[in-house]
């Protein structure tokens, strides 16, 4: 799955180098595995901190700017990507995200690597360095901020692979869509949805954002 979603991004005209950035946990040596045999550039760091594991992940390189796809994204649009990472130099903001009127799980952000090294630095709380990218939204103040926004509102339907629903939906889609044009796009999906209305319903009912919510209930300051 991860493969799929590497490869959909690889189309991307603005998009120079994709690393795939997991951790050091014996959980995630067969996804290490398969990304090496697959020749994949992967960094590996913190399980927990999911904020240092990027940011030294992005050090490694040193680019100007860096996109972050997290890896439950299977159906990322690379279209959705270029606009977004377009908007962010145009604007010239610190950091950039497509709004949630996207299907959840065509999720795009960008952000420069100052504002990453920044967040990386001064962020405290433990949903601020689980979820990368949440110490911008709660400091806006500090940042350049920008949005792409969705000409409809599609935030009810979930694309994204976090129970094993969502992977049900996403199989199926790929089962019709990826035979004929492994490239599909968001547009494609949505008239194949429109077509069977059935698949729509098959991961219904979950949550957007859940282990986000949960974490920043739980959160205290990191020490």
């Amino acid at each position: 799955m991860v493969l799929h979603e590497m490869d959909r991004l690889s189309h991307s005209r603005n998009i120079d180098r994709i690393v795939l950035a997991t951790s050091i946990n014996a959980s995630d040596d067969p996804l290490y595995a398969c990304a090496m045999k697959a020749g994949v550039n992967v960094y590996r760091g913190s399980l927990d901190d999911v904020l240092a594991r990027y940011y030294h992940c992005a050090e490694q390189y040193a680019p100007a700017h860096v996109v972050r796809i997290t890896g439950d994204c299977p159906l990322i649009d690379w279209r959705i990507v270029d606009d977004v990472i377009a908007r962010h130099l145009t604007e010239n903001n610190d950091y950039t995200h497509t709004t949630e009127r996207f299907p959840d799980g065509l999720d795009t952000e960008v952000m420069t690597l100052a504002a990453l090294q920044q967040a990386y630095r001064e962020a405290r709380l433990p949903s601020e360095r689980e979820h990368v990218t949440l110490y911008f939204r709660n400091h806006s103040e500090c940042f350049r901020i920008g949005v792409v926004d969705c000409a409809e509102d599609y935030g009810d339907l979930r694309w994204t692979v976090d129970e094993p629903r969502d992977f049900a939906l996403v199989e199926a889609i790929y089962k019709q869509l990826y035979p004929s044009n492994p490239d599909f796009s968001m547009q494609d999906i949505l008239a194949l949805l429109d077509e069977k209305p059935e698949l729509w319903l098959i991961n219904q009912g979950i949550v957007r954002n859940e282990g986000l919510q949960k974490s920043i209930a739980e959160d205290v300051l990191w020490s």
